[in-house]
């Protein structure tokens, strides 16, 4: 049970403390209560997450991605929201329930992704399990167990304070659900969708797992995506290869000075990570290609190294090579807002009457946390449970930390849409 540490009383209420205090305006009672929520509810959520992990949803198996998508409709429903399934006729449908509360109240957003990295079939070939407290299978924390944690944290507050079949109203003047289908390839289908919603919000809370060690994020690197077509000269490698313009060669030494901006500037990484060219060995390249991936913490240091690679690609090693750039996606950096600070104060309040340490940090991965804080609303991320090895067969989920978490979530909203200071920034957003 929920106990809070600032008096060490069971009676404690937040008449005792100012109501601008992190975590105040929850009440033990309150906590104890969201808590037992949860743990009832444990049961019902682990059916739900075999469910959904079972299902193959990578980012471009539409119909497995819609499937997760109308079972998140459903469920938002259910909590009485208004839902609009905004379509895409190639990827995936992006969901958007909406919450009306009380007025005056602050304006939340709070995102969670229905896709995966995984190809079809690796829900049959891994499905769901749990051995010794730790569940596996494709997408269990990045993010089937997010996106839960997010609908039951919101489950918890319907139903705090109430008699059974009754709704709780919320805190909030509105609170805004997105469900989309394309986090893992960049989001181009629902970003725009994001953006618009974003820059009616006062706080955005993203549901990405929690780091292997509990962390929370409150920044992240952002990132640009390049492909680097190289055109040469194609001719014969044995009878007249001095006619030829290798790109392939010239691919190489543009890989090799990518590589070199690795440190130049703090945060920054580079990583030339596909590479494709040529049709046959007895031919000189006519044409390769790079796939770039690059990522820097600030965005001014951002804005520099991408001028570094358009150099680098303006300037060719081989004689009559030209090197084209195209931008495949990019995430501004999260940079941690002064704002963001204050969520991040609630939450550890709250973790911390919860009777368990949190940290906030910075991470090298994007998120759509990075376009709603490159807009400037105050963000924080990686509120799902505890887990890792994301993007992979050993991607895990410590269970016994779905209850904490998912506490803490429902607590953090309630503790923020009580907070005057959150209600007082609308105006004044930078």
């Amino acid at each position: 049970m929920a106990r809070d540490r600032s008096t060490g009383e069971p009676g404690y209420t937040p008449a005792m403390e100012s109501l601008h205090a992190p975590g105040a305006a929850v009440s033990v009672d309150e906590l104890e209560e969201l808590e037992d929520i949860v743990e009832e509810e444990l049961p019902t959520y682990l059916e739900d997450l075999a469910s959904l992990v079972n299902i193959d949803c990578g980012s471009y198996t539409k119909a497995g991605v819609d499937q997760v998508g109308q079972w998140t409709r459903r469920f938002l429903e259910r909590l009485g929201a208004t839902v609009e399934v905004r379509p895409d006729d190639t990827l995936g449908d992006t969901v958007i329930g909406t919450l009306e509360g009380r007025r005056g109240g602050p304006r939340v957003l709070l995102i969670g992704h229905l896709d995966t990295v995984f190809p079809e079939g690796t829900a049959r070939a891994r499905p769901f399990r749990i051995d010794a407290g730790v569940a596996h299978g494709p997408g269990v924390t990045d993010m089937k167990s997010g996106l839960l944690t997010g609908l039951y944290a919101l489950l918890a507050l319907r139903t705090l304070g109430t008699d059974e079949d009754e709704i709780a109203e919320l805190p909030f003047e509105r609170l805004v659900f997105v469900a989309n289908p394309d986090e893992e390839i960049g989001s181009p289908s629902s970003s725009p969708h994001i953006r618009e919603l974003a820059l009616e919000t006062d706080a955005c809370f993203v549901l990405e797992c929690a780091r292997a060690n509990g962390d929370i994020v409150s920044a992240r690197k952002g990132t640009v995506d390049f492909r680097l077509t190289i055109r040469g000269r194609a001719a014969h490698a044995g009878v007249e290869p001095e006619k030829g313009r290798n790109a392939i060669l010239e691919a190489a030494h543009q890989t090799i000075a990518l590589q070199a901006l690795n440190g130049r500037r703090p945060g920054v990484t580079v990583n030339v990570g596909v590479v494709h060219g040529g049709i046959r060995p007895n031919v000189v390249a006519e044409e390769a290609i790079l796939e770039v991936d690059l990522r820097a913490t600030a965005r001014a240091d951002l804005e520099a190294a991408e001028a570094a690679v358009r150099s680098i690609a303006a300037t060719t090693t081989v004689p009559d090579t030209t090197v084209e750039v195209e931008e495949m996606g990019r995430h501004w950096p999260m940079e941690k807002l002064e704002r963001s600070g204050r969520l991040v104060d609630h939450a550890v309040a709250i973790a911390d009457r919860l009777d368990f340490p949190l940290v906030d940090c910075a991470t090298g991965g994007a998120s759509d946390a990075n376009t709603t804080s490159g807009l400037g609303v105050p963000t924080l991320d990686g509120l799902g449970p505890i887990g890792g090895n994301d993007h992979s067969p050993a991607e895990y989920l410590e269970v016994d930390s779905i209850v904490p978490r998912t506490t803490l979530l429902a607590a953090l909203l309630l503790a923020v849409a009580r907070d005057p200071l959150v209600a007082s920034w609308r105006p004044h957003r930078a």
